[in-house]
């Protein structure tokens, strides 16, 4: 494939000035593209630094090298699993994932679930911006926190704003700047970086911080699982599920994988520093003086992640308010959006205090807490309750079939998240059981296993039947083609 081709031709033929589309669902004339373009839009969300701080958890704790790097693997592994098959949703649906949620939580209900993901993203945007701020501070010597979280952020949401198919194809270019950059580094540090022969074994593992290392690393691939369909859902129906699946998964494992490690070899190496800290000594100790270069080069992948986490965040938020009164998925609202997002960060980076990683790895393990119950009831729901067959037009209606309260998707999620409490493992409580198994975090798959169980045995009361006469009648009468204009309880304007 010719990717310079493969960009311009995205920009000079399918792609809006600025992106007109937001909650609504994705007309057949308009999709397009290729699944193998998700691999580079993965690869460069995870190809950043604040990844690399991820894997910096399990050294804080006492892990050695080996021991950090079988946990990285194996929790980007595990987790990339849930991100991947979310992925496959977009095509088939054409909508973003939330949206597709009122089948499982309701018309309102999937507001429980839109607000979490809202403060996750911001969360996310705030570590990211204090990096990036870092990076302005150490590169420039101007220190100025505020002004720097102002143009970072800026210049993240401006690419925001112009939506869906820009943000593909500005991951496209990162991905190569990337290769170049971090590429010549990585091979380089393996040979020149300084490490300690003990750092290479088992010898006295470590439990408690495998695990920590592995939930940071399994929380952080499946942070993207929330949202992870709003970027493919402009592509064609007809696109396998078995490619979008196996490109989503492939960019975030090897993204992840990658910079995690990097960050565990770091960690080894220069003991007790920071994230941009380390990078910087082991490229100085490579050539004198390329620290600050390699810092300037890591920068448009933090904007860039901002930007990924904006977007996806205002699709959230239009979805919340959408839920509580209908509104028309304009433009400008979802620049508006956009623009709240950004300012969220902002004031949130300005008033946290604490030590970046710490609180980090404490972020990591809520978040994860709290999306393995969903991430649970949604993919059941699709794979094994309705096979992928939704009413799309009623997902829109807010006393359509899916109803207000999704009680049976609400109910298997708050017996996920309660079912982990005993097994939880955070820096402000450690449940009963966690005690017993010694500080050993298995949280993620008690609440994967009872969130599943539970929507299976209460899904099996859902009328399928009913479900899928509706879905035929609505696009028999209306057309597929309907859907996009139907908000709230009023009929489709098929004449717009």
């Amino acid at each position: 494939m010719n990717l310079t081709h493969s960009i311009e031709n995205d920009a000079a033929t399918h792609v809006e000035r600025v992106e007109s589309r937001s909650i609504d669902w994705v007309p057949l004339t308009a999709r397009h593209g290729k699944p193998w373009s998700l691999f580079p839009l993965w690869f460069m969300s995870n190809a950043n630094v604040t990844t690399l701080a991820t894997g910096m958890l399990g050294a804080a704790l006492g892990a050695t090298l080996l021991t950090s790097l079988l946990a990285i693997v194996i929790g980007v592994a595990v987790g990339t699993v849930f991100t991947a098959f979310h992925s496959a949703q977009g095509p088939q649906l054409g909508l973003p994932q939330m949206i597709q949620s009122r089948a499982q939580f309701g018309y309102r209900g999937v507001i429980v679930i839109c607000a979490v993901v809202v403060f996750s993203l911001v969360g996310f945007n705030m570590f990211n911006q204090m990096l990036a701020s870092d990076v302005l501070v150490m590169t420039t010597g101007v220190d100025a926190s505020a002004l720097w979280y102002v143009v970072v952020s800026g210049l993240a949401v401006l690419l925001a704003i112009f939506g869906y198919h820009w943000i593909h194809a500005t991951q496209r270019w990162l991905t190569l700047l990337f290769l170049v950059t971090f590429g010549v580094f990585t091979v380089a540090a393996l040979f020149v970086v300084p490490l300690d022969a003990s750092q290479l074994s088992f010898a006295n593992f470590n439990w408690v911080a495998f695990l920590v290392q592995f939930g940071g690393a399994a929380a952080y691939a499946l942070g993207w699982a929330p949202y992870v369909s709003d970027y493919s859902r402009y592509l064609p129906p007809q696109t396998s599920p078995t490619k979008a699946l196996g490109y989503t998964y492939g960019g975030v494992f090897a993204g992840a994988v990658w910079l995690m490690a990097l960050g565990a070899l770091i960690a080894a190496s220069f003991s007790g520093t920071s994230p941009l800290d380390g990078v910087r000594a082991a490229a100085d100790a490579i050539i004198p003086g390329a620290g600050i270069w390699l810092l300037i080069a890591a920068l448009p992948g933090l904007i860039s992640v901002i930007t990924i986490n904006i977007y996806a965040a205002a699709l959230e938020l239009i979805t919340i308010l959408d839920s509580i009164r209908p509104v028309v998925p304009t433009r400008t609202v979802r620049i508006v959006a956009c623009l709240v997002i950004a300012l969220a960060a902002i004031v949130g980076s300005l008033v946290s205090t604490g030590e970046f990683l710490s609180n980090f790895g404490s972020f990591l393990v809520i978040l994860l807490y709290v999306l393995v119950p969903w991430t649970s009831v949604n993919l059941v729901d699709y794979y094994f309750v309705r096979r992928g067959h939704y009413a799309i037009r009623e997902i829109f209606y807010r006393r359509g079939i899916y109803g207000d309260w999704g009680w049976r998707g609400l109910t298997a999620y708050a017996i996920g998240i309660v079912a982990m409490v005993p097994f939880v493992v955070t820096v402000w409580y450690t449940g009963p059981i966690a005690q017993a198994l010694g500080g050993a975090d298995i949280a993620l798959f008690i609440g994967l296993a009872a969130s599943a169980l539970a929507y299976l045995l209460l899904a099996r009361s859902i009328d399928l039947e009913a479900e899928q006469r509706t879905a035929l009648a609505g696009k028999t009468e209306f057309g597929e083609e309907a859907v996009q204009f139907v908000r709230g309880n009023r009929t489709p304007n098929l004449t717009t």
